[in-house]
């Protein structure tokens, strides 16, 4: 077992979570930058590590309806990756990719629904990548799965799974900017324990 204590953890480890999460989100930008094929900004990400409980009204409430990427972590890392989007951010993602006007997910064609899932793949894989790179350790991930649901009950998939493991998340929240318009996501990081310890072991830490 992990000798990883989540709730003991000093400045310098969390400042290196905090690191991984700035360079997944640069990562993350370079990414959407040349999917959409233009300059997007994004700002200094905000990094918690947070209780599953306290996940919801992070992103709007446990009622908000949100779009989740979700995709499994195995291998040396174990845990679960999300990345959730606010509506308005996903309408404006496709918007911007397909050249469309659509304010609601009932409007959506399955071209971009398709859209929308590859733009939560490309990102989660950005953040994935650099995370690897980082500690330079392979990361196998299953093939993401999109839902579209309230927060409460995306977010309840981690808590059930790894409730039993641990009871933090590291969530990273990223602003992206284009045209004048904020596009905000969250990426969680749920590793297991073990995997805490093995991330910061492979820094030297």
């Amino acid at each position: 077992m992990s000798n990883i204590n989540l709730d003991q953890m000093d400045n310098m480890q969390f400042d290196v979570l905090k690191e991984i999460g700035n360079i997944g989100a640069g990562n993350a930008t370079t990414a959407l930058s040349k999917m959409i094929n233009g300059k997007v900004d994004m700002s200094v990400p905000e990094v918690a590590l947070l209780e599953f409980k306290e996940l919801p009204e992070m992103v709007g409430g446990a009622e908000n309806i949100v779009v989740g990427i979700l995709v499994q972590l195995d291998g040396e890392i174990n845990g679960m990756m999300m990345f959730i989007m606010e509506t308005e951010s996903a309408y404006h993602l496709v918007n911007i990719l397909m050249g469309s006007t659509v304010s609601k997910f009932e409007d959506f064609t399955e071209l971009e629904l398709s859209a929308l899932q590859e733009i939560g793949n490309i990102i989660s894989g950005a953040y994935l990548s650099s995370l690897s790179t980082l500690i330079n350790i392979r990361i196998d991930a299953s093939i993401p799965y999109m839902s579209i649901d309230m927060a409460g009950a995306i977010l309840s998939v981690p808590a059930i799974e790894f409730g039993k493991v641990g009871d933090k998340a590291l969530m990273i929240e990223t602003k992206f900017s284009k045209d004048d318009s904020d596009v905000k996501g969250y990426f969680i990081l749920i590793p297991t324990l073990e995997s805490y310890g093995v991330i910061l072991k492979s820094l030297g830490l």
